[in-house]
């Protein structure tokens, strides 16, 4: 479709069931690894979010948003989360993307995909944190969270890591259990559930945190040295998942971008303490994918801080856009 095309029909929409089908999981990998590197090299456009805070029903909404040079469009998304609908029997997350063109600025597309690709992008990233910050070897892994973001962090990371063994831990026993028999047959190795995070994270090769939790839940003593911790739950200043004396014990603290990490992210509360000085984290995860820096370097205690950027949104929406938009 031109571009006059575009502008006298107006934007395309397109909805789930089709975003989907467009965006698989290896698209999402290789989106995730094209955002980091975008970033690494200054080759970004990516303003911090805008994040709206619903209280009254327990709601979020994120704002994010890029534009990646040399691409043919520039997105912005628009997540919530409202932890209330879980009582509705309906998903807490949903959201869509805006998809114009990089040469005109005419919105271009729709994407109402109820936060799918968001879903799927913070997914990536976590993936891509795991092949450059853990060992090559078979990994025990933790998830704390039996939600949407648990199963697909295990599922993208499953595919650049082997699992020896899946354990969750979940505040509902119900979730829990239902996890263990979800994901028993999506990955094919042993999974175990566990009331007690202590428990859960005990001898963990790789922890992911993945809840709205606004406590620690991480405390000293409780992981394995050498672990490597993917915190993907802290978006907002309120949420945390690590103590900040486990941060500050860490080898290294590595987060995706880390003016945003201090502002929103599990860093956030550790510098606020002025315990931990902006110079205390060791690199951005674009950098180490680049090979501007090494990632891991031996037994290393690692914790990555993820708070989702909007280079992700960018990346993953121009690939969704390509494969919706042809033969238009």
């Amino acid at each position: 479709m031109s571009e006059v095309s575009a502008y006298r029909a107006g934007p395309a929409v397109f909805g789930e069931e089709a975003i989907r089908a467009a965006v698989g999981h290896r698209a999402a990998l290789d989106s995730a690894e094209r955002a980091f590197r975008a970033l690494a090299r200054d080759e970004a456009v990516s303003p911090m979010p805008m994040g709206v805070q619903i209280p009254e029903v327990h709601g979020e909404v994120h704002v994010k948003g890029a534009y990646l040079r040399g691409a043919s469009i520039f997105a912005f998304k628009v997540a919530t989360g409202f932890y209330g609908n879980v009582e509705m029997g309906i998903p807490t997350g949903s959201g869509l993307v805006l998809v114009f063109s990089a040469d005109t600025g005419f919105p271009l597309g729709v994407l109402a995909d109820n936060g799918y690709l968001t879903d799927l992008r913070t997914a990536a990233a976590g993936a891509l944190a795991a092949r450059f910050l853990t060992p090559g070897r078979p990994l025990v892994m933790a998830v704390l969270g039996a939600g949407v973001q648990g199963r697909l962090q295990v599922e993208l990371i499953h595919r650049v890591r082997d699992l020896k063994e899946l354990r969750v831990w979940s505040r509902k026993e119900s979730s829990r259990k239902r996890y263990v028999m979800d994901m028993s047959h999506s990955i094919g190795v042993p999974v175990y559930e566990f009331p007690d995070v202590s428990a859960a994270v005990a001898g963990a090769d790789l922890v992911v945190t993945a809840t709205p939790s606004r406590a620690p839940l991480i405390h000293p003593g409780m992981l394995k040295p050498g672990a490597t911790v993917i915190a993907v739950g802290s978006d907002g200043p309120d949420k945390r998942e690590i103590a900040v004396e486990v941060l500050l014990a860490a080898d290294k603290l590595i987060c995706d971008v880390t003016a945003q990490s201090i502002r929103l992210g599990e860093l956030h509360h550790a510098v606020k303490t002025g315990k931990l000085p902006v110079e205390g984290v060791y690199a951005e995860l674009g950098h180490i994918v680049e090979g501007d820096l090494p990632g891991r370097l031996g037994d290393e205690t690692i914790i990555c801080d993820l708070t989702g950027v909007g280079a992700q949104d960018a990346a993953i929406a121009e690939v969704a856009w390509k494969a919706l938009s042809k033969g238009m």
